[in-house]
Formats: structure tokens, sequence, C-alpha cells
């Protein structure tokens, strides 16, 4: 027997579809079923390995093994990410590019970033006291955005700031869609990429001046490993990739208030011990609630991983949704249970909501820290700083929509910040 027949297998001309119907569950059902870390598949036409769990995730994140480039399927480059942006690179290209995003996430920049947010909550919750009844997503994309483009350097275009805020949104509505969601994607990075284009060439110019900390600096006089400027469309690309992932966590401020409206015994933990019980909420929210449903790499050389052979250009899905809810590795999995981190060990390699590994040397999120620090924000907010009531809705989160998100989008009424909000 070789290998390649030790490797569970689905046996099909091609899975593509029943991924977009299993969503985030496609990978996680199928090593369930087949009780494995790893099986072979046909998707998009072409042989695939699926693999997840802590030990995979360390695989995964080998750049010896694997690489992005060419891994990332075009559809995906034209909405989500842009077309030869940071993700797809390797080498010393990408770590010379990713050291350009990392620079924009030191402590002190972080903190700037939260007092901005802050101001944008607290403006919103003033604004939504004058109204009947919001939709939480649609609002907290757009005060993301507001602080995302403050902090970056972006400039603010009062008449449209929700237009630029749902384009930057529709951008990852994009992601696992297909017909007008995908669509709606494609035409929203075609508008905003153009109009940051400009803006680069304006900043290049000295046109339009911005503080030399800003991502919109960085980006418009970012040298690559050749000492050549970025082309302005491409400086423009890696701008929206610092303020395309911001909006992106109105997501988990919808999750979190999810999570306290199902479970509101952890609003009066939240008061008891804020400190402690806030940072066991946020991880708990980010691992529970499904936000990336799988990675994909290529494998670079043939290689061997516990008697499974990888050939040589074959495409590899990192099962991120079904790591995060591998019983082997989490107590109850299917249970929201903050208190697990209480003596959670802090591997890179289990909790990869937004990826594993090193930040600065491979391929995990850059802004991992903003999200959880953003999400704290939100929290504060949600749970002590808001009063508010939550209408009947349906807030049931479908494993098939890639990327998840109620249909309701969490609707709130009666606002009323409390007196410690109005204090403050």
């Amino acid at each position: 027997m070789t290998n390649n027949e030790q490797t569970p297998q689905e046996h099909t001309l091609d899975q593509s579809l029943m991924l977009l119907k299993d969503g985030y569950d496609y990978i996680f059902k199928r090593r369930r079923e087949m009780d494995t870390e790893i099986f072979r598949t046909r998707l998009l036409g072409q042989p695939a390995i699926c693999i997840g769990g802590k030990d995979a995730a360390e695989l995964f994140y080998d750049t010896t093994k694997f690489k992005r480039s060419g891994a990332i399927p075009k559809r995906i480059q034209k909405s989500l990410f842009g077309v030869d942006a940071v993700q797809t690179l390797d080498g010393e290209a990408h770590r010379h590019r990713k050291m350009l995003f990392m620079s924009l996430m030191s402590r002190e920049r972080l903190d700037d970033f939260m007092e901005l947010l802050r101001e944008e909550w607290e403006a919103a919750a003033k604004r939504w006291e004058q109204v009947e009844e919001i939709e939480l997503f649609g609002e907290s994309q757009e005060l993301l955005y507001r602080a995302a483009c403050r902090w970056s350097g972006v400039p603010i275009e009062e008449e449209i700031v929700r237009e630029r805020a749902d384009d930057m949104g529709n951008m990852v509505e994009a992601f696992g869609a297909i017909g007008p969601r995908h669509a709606a994607g494609r035409r929203a990075r075609r508008r905003t990429e153009e109009w940051l284009e400009g803006f680069i060439m304006d900043v290049r110019a000295g046109e339009c001046k911005v503080a030399e900390d800003t991502a919109a600096y960085a980006m418009a006089f970012h040298r690559d490993t050749q000492n050549r400027e970025l082309d302005a469309r491409m400086a423009a690309i890696e701008l929206i990739n610092i303020v395309r992932p911001i909006v992106a966590i109105g997501r988990y401020v919808v999750f979190s208030a999810i999570a306290l409206h199902e479970h509101p015994q952890y609003k009066q933990k939240l008061a008891d011990n804020e400190r402690v019980y806030r940072q066991w909420f946020v991880q708990e929210t980010r691992r529970y609630y499904p936000f990336t449903p799988f990675l994909g790499a290529s494998v670079i050389h043939d290689f061997t991983w516990k008697g499974h052979e990888f050939e040589e250009g074959t495409m590899v899905l990192l099962d991120i949704y079904g790591t995060t809810h591998d019983p082997k590795l989490w107590d109850e999995a299917d249970q929201f249970k903050p208190e697990r981190f209480e003596h959670w060990g802090g591997s890179p390699f289990d909790l990869i909501p937004q990826g594993g590994g090193d930040p600065y040397t491979g391929h995990r999120c850059a802004g991992e820290w903003m999200t959880i620090d953003a999400m704290r924000i939100g929290l504060d907010y949600l749970a002590k700083r808001l009063t508010y009531e939550v209408p009947e809705q349906d807030l049931e989160l479908s494993l098939s929509r890639m990327p998840a998100l109620p249909e309701s989008r969490f609707k709130m009424k009666n606002i009323r910040r409390t007196d410690s909000a109005v204090m403050s």
C-alpha cells in the first residue's frame, strides 16, 4: 500500500459545490466522519488535501513546505485581498512587505487607534439615542471605518461615508459567495482601488498631506526589496488591507452582541471581574463564532508528514473553523464558555480564527492584536455603557453562508447610554 492510499480520500470528480453548500463545516464534517486530521479530495478541478487540528496548523505555517503564491484563487484576490497583495507573497518579498504592516502595529499606534475608536463609539451611541431602532452590523462597520480612516490617514467623505464603509464590507461579503454578492464585492473593490490610487498619487505629489506615522504615508512611500516604490495601485491595495480588516471587526461586534443576548449571565460576571472576564469573553467569541472558514497554500516540494505524502504543487486547505471547534483541543467545544481561557496555554496553533503561527515571520494576521483590543471596546459598550432592547429577530448563523452573519444583522432598539457612559 502506498502512502497516498493510506490517506482517507473522497471518491468524487469535484467537491467545489459541496464546499459552498457545507461552508465552514465542509472540512470539519469530513474529518469527523473519517476520524482523521487529513483527507484528499478534488476542488476547483484539481487535487486538494484538507488538514485540520493543532499539529496540522503547525505544519501549514512551515514556510519551507508551503507557499501562498498561486494558492489564492483570482476570484478571491479580485474581491477580498487584492491582486498580488501581501497575503499572496512568499519568502523575502513577503517578509519585507509584512514588516511594513507590523511597523504600524506598535503599542503606541494601537493605543492611538483605540482612543479614536472610543470616540466613534461614543458619537455613534449619541446618534442611536435619537432613533427608534438600529442595525448593529451596518452601524458598527461605519464607526470602525471612521476610526480606521482617522487613524490611517485616509480622508473621510461625509456625504458618502456609509457607502465607503459598505464597500469595505462588501469585499469581505464576496468571500465564499457566488452571483450578486460576489459581483458586488468586485465592484466595491474596483471603486475603492481607483479612489485610493488617486489619493496615493496626490500624497506623493504633495497635494494631500498625511502624517508620517500613518498607514497612508507608509504605503505611499514604501519601497520593495529592490528599493522601488510600490505601484500606486498596489499601494492603494495594501492601504485597503489596513482599513478593510478593521471594518471586518464589525462581524465580531455582532457576535459579541449575540453572545451577550444568548448568555446574559456574563453581563454580571463582566461587571464583577471586568478585566479578566472581558479578555476571556473576547477570546471565546473569536473561538466560538464562525469568522474564517479555511486558508489555502500550495506545496513547495514533495515531503511526507505522519505517513502522508504531499506532492509539489498540490493545493492544501487548513481547517480554521474546525480547529477552533476540535473537541480534541477544546473541552465542550460546541459550548460558549469564556472560562476555558483561564488555563489556556496561549498556543499559536489552536486558537487560530485569524490564522496561526508568528505574525512577524508568517501569514498570521498582522491586525490580530488590534482586533482583540477593538473587541474589548465594543464589548464595554454592549455590556456596560449602553442599555437597549433586542426585538424578536432571526439570529441564527448558517455555517453554509461564508462569511457568516445573522439575517437580521442584530437589531437593537430603545438605546440609551448609561450614567457611566454619559459622565465619562
